[in-house]
């Protein structure tokens, strides 16, 4: 069975349920500044899991493109990727877990025809503040009985602590934020047998191996979860209105097992990018561990890298682009381990077998074929300069520190891997710890520079920024009233001098619309208006048309901030008194943001009307 096949028979499973079927959102949240990307199916949900109405229903399921930044080191085993495909169905307040657990082993073992027999489930223990899941182990026995099998607790069913069997975008409780949806959840696994443990952590062999043990035996296939609490700025759990389910269960993991194949590279999934690597590196898969993992990174990464443009993101230094250049650079890095090094025209043919996986679902893979070679081989060429210039560098020096190393990191782009593998060639150490210190410093000096800036609000409350702020909501309308109400926040940064602002529409604005926009803003900058606020129930305020976006980080009450009756959107604050008090407002620049977002950078000077 391909995974096209899985993808079709999940869909048309949970269309028989009474489920709609939704597509997926892009990889970079439309709606979300405090993450990077969607990192599970429930992500664009999270208003809808809340207690907003779904335009479609209570029952959705999809298919939903997702990137897991954090699993980038962990590349390189038979079944952690950075890109993959999340199936997921929801009940919006509908179904619970009597329907759900039912269906989700009717899907594994009937429509896909999994082995019952291979198939272990884990629930919650229970903690403090939430009980143990006796409803969960009770389906469970049920479910399996009725194909003949007695399912114990500690053989077929386990329950492990928060840690392993609740689930946030955040994690455990008590790293869940104030407003945040999360609940106890059941996860299923398969089991390979005994025979595969595939490497020297493989316990098993000497003492009970379990679900949890991550030894390579057993593979997690589906989560259930129950979302149904919320995070208050107690501390405490407080159930939600609705109960939900968000089920996910990773395309690429079922592909592996519905083949009974515990290395997921070896299905349709990857495999046709590892037999161009094969054939354009002369080496074989399976060689040895080395040649192994080189092949598995560059075939994740590629693919990764790939959707992530197809969806607009550009190689930069910063946010989304940041990590799409590592991505590239780490896969040329373990070229380098095929014999591939320097010739960047091999980079260009593995988006080749990606876009065959995808064109047919996700059109816009197949759209931006050529530029994204193009681009992909001249972030190559640009990589293979830079480390030149490292080269020459490090051939100045007769020994390294580990801090001239992150010199070389921070000031060329350097990797330690590089610099490692360069300075052991020459018979000399560096020191990776020291390295590393000065790498979480660089972090640190990071994160106090960015402190504040997803808290609902503004970290610097000067005038300056103010003004701006009362300003993006004026712009933000005035888009509207211009090009239509598709437009939607995307994005927005403000300094002491300019804002920028990134929002929807699908074209370069002209000089016509710019000035009518700009004319739309000032009129209302004359009318000297009242800026006011008013707190309510969040769902509340969205029915009432105000606009929200970014949502999800606020908590159950808002702050709606309403200038004069031209425009009302929740948002943290601050804001000025009256629009006269911004002078005049102008747009500095229009460009392209992204495929489909434009960004404008403005100013707004000069005296308040009184």
């Amino acid at each position: 069975m391909t995974a096209r096949e899985i993808r079709q028979k999940f869909l048309a499973f949970y269309e028989k349920q009474g489920h709609r079927v939704i597509p997926s959102a892009p990889l970079v949240p439309e709606n979300d500044p405090t993450t990077l990307f969607i990192s599970s199916g429930m992500q664009p949900l999270v208003p809808y899991l809340l207690g907003q109405p779904h335009p479609l229903g209570k029952r959705i399921t999809n298919s939903q493109k997702s990137f897991r930044a954090q699993d980038i080191e962990e590349v390189g085993d038979n079944r952690h990727t950075t890109f993959f495909e999340m199936l997921g169905n929801w009940s919006l307040g509908d179904y619970f877990k009597k329907e759900q657990l039912p269906w989700v082993f009717e899907f594994f073992t009937k429509e896909i025809g999994l082995d019952p027999k291979r198939l272990f489930v884990t629930v919650f223990e229970g903690n403090e503040s939430v009980p143990k899941d006796e409803d969960s182990i009770f389906i469970w026995k049920t479910v399996f009985g009725q194909v003949g099998i007695d399912a114990k607790l500690g053989e077929r069913i386990f329950v492990y602590p928060a840690k392993k069997n609740w689930w946030s975008r955040s994690g455990e409780p008590d790293k869940m934020a104030v407003g945040e949806p999360g609940g106890p959840d059941s996860e299923i696994f398969y089991d390979f047998g005994e025979e595969l443990g595939l490497h020297e952590k493989s316990v098993f062999k000497h003492e009970t191996c379990h679900p949890n043990c991550d030894c390579g035996r057993f593979m997690e296939i589906g989560n259930s979860v129950f979302m149904q609490y919320q995070k208050q700025a107690s501390g405490l759990l407080k159930e939600l209105p609705q109960k939900n389910v968000d089920f996910g269960a990773g395309l690429e993991r079922i592909n592996a097992v519905v083949n009974n194949q515990a290395d997921i590279f070896l299905t349709d999934s990857f495999y046709s990018i590892i037999k161009m690597l094969e054939q354009l590196s002369k080496h074989n898969y399976g060689e040895n561990e080395e040649i192994t993992k080189a092949m598995r990174v560059i075939a994740d990464h590629i693919r990764g890298a790939v959707m992530m443009m197809s969806d607009g993101v550009l190689p930069s230094n910063k946010a989304q682009g940041y990590v799409l250049r590592r991505l590239l650079r780490r896969s040329l890095l373990y070229g380098k381990t095929l014999g591939l090094w320097g010739n960047w025209e091999y980079v260009g043919q593995l988006v080749l077998p990606v876009v065959a996986l995808f064109a047919d679902v996700y059109s816009e893979v197949a759209h931006q074929q050529s530029f994204i070679m193009e681009t992909i081989k001249n972030e190559a060429i640009r990589f293979g300069k830079t480390v030149e210039k490292g080269l020459k560098e490090i051939e100045k020096l007769s020994s390294i520190t580990g801090k001239e190393a992150f010199v070389l990191y921070e000031t060329y782009g350097f990797p330690w891997e590089l610099t490692e593998e360069i300075v052991l060639s020459k018979g000399l150490k560096v020191d990776r710890i020291q390295f590393e210190e000065e790498f979480k410093r660089h972090q640190e000096l990071s994160r106090s520079a960015a402190s504040g800036m997803f808290k609902g609000g503004l970290a610097d409350k000067s005038i300056e920024t103010t003004k701006l702020h009362t300003a993006t909501h004026l712009l933000h309308q005035a888009l509207r009233l211009t090009l239509g109400n598709h437009v939607s926040q995307k994005g927005s940064n403000i300094t002491v001098e300019r804002l920028r602002f990134d929002f929807s529409h699908p074209q370069k604005l002209s000089e016509d619309e710019i000035k009518q926009v700009e004319t739309i803003v000032n009129e209302q900058i004359q009318q000297n208006a009242p800026v006011t606020m008013v707190e309510m129930d969040k769902t509340e305020a969205l029915n009432s048309g105000a606009l929200g976006f970014f949502v999800e980080k606020y908590g159950s009450r808002v702050k709606v901030y309403s200038a004069g009756d031209f425009s009302r959107e929740i948002c943290g604050g601050p804001h000025v008194s009256f629009t006269g008090e911004l002078g005049h407002f102008t747009i500095i620049k229009e460009e392209s943001a992204a495929s489909g977002i434009r960004r404008i950078y403005a100013k707004v000077h000069g005296h308040e009307i009184v």
